[in-house]
């Protein structure tokens, strides 16, 4: 059997900490975004999404082709927040301004959902995953990064008692065993 060494362990959680940073950057490429996945925290959408739904956002897809009835995600720099709304009018067409509102709100909030330009602009939402409940929040940071790092304890821990297991076998079968035989 092969001896777990540190230097296995090291190896195995890089092979584990790349892996995850190639998915990652596989999605953002993907779907053309730095972070294509969002955890809704407010009830301005809703019915059509839902507090703690998981949107997947499709960036990389031009802002000119934003139509009415889209949802899209855009940041206001005023507040510090990224917000999910629903475009319903084009306010400008050169160049292209337009204004959203929440499907939950009774109209759009100036500052908020107008003007909307292209520099705010993040992207289109393509799916949401719906009744995902208080489980979204594992992906939220700073719980995910929580996670990541018990996964990987685990994983040296692991490694470490398969080591010492290990090590208990080949002493046992080097020694003379203690039970006599009849």
């Amino acid at each position: 059997m092969a001896k777990t060494t540190p230097a296995r362990v090291l190896k195995d959680l890089l092979i584990i900490g790349m892996s995850i940073a190639v998915v990652w950057l596989g999605m953002q490429f993907f779907f053309g975004t730095s972070n294509p996945f969002y955890v809704v925290v407010s009830g301005s959408m809703v019915p059509a999404i839902e507090i703690y739904d998981i949107i997947v956002v499709q960036g990389g897809l031009p802002f000119e082709e934003v139509d009415m009835g889209d949802i899209i995600v855009f940041n206001r720099a005023e507040i510090k927040k990224t917000v999910v709304h629903r475009v319903v009018s084009i306010t400008n067409e050169d160049p292209k301004e337009i204004r959203t509102k929440g499907d939950a709100n009774p109209e759009s909030i100036p500052g908020i959902d107008y003007p909307i330009t292209d520099v705010e602009y993040v992207g289109r939402v393509m799916y949401v995953a719906s009744h995902v409940d208080y489980g979204s929040q594992l992906v939220k940071p700073p719980i995910n990064f929580v996670i990541i790092a018990v996964v990987l304890g685990m994983v040296g821990v692991w490694h470490v008692s398969k080591t010492r297991n290990l090590a208990k076998i080949k002493g046992a079968d080097s020694s003379d065993s203690d039970v006599s035989k009849k």
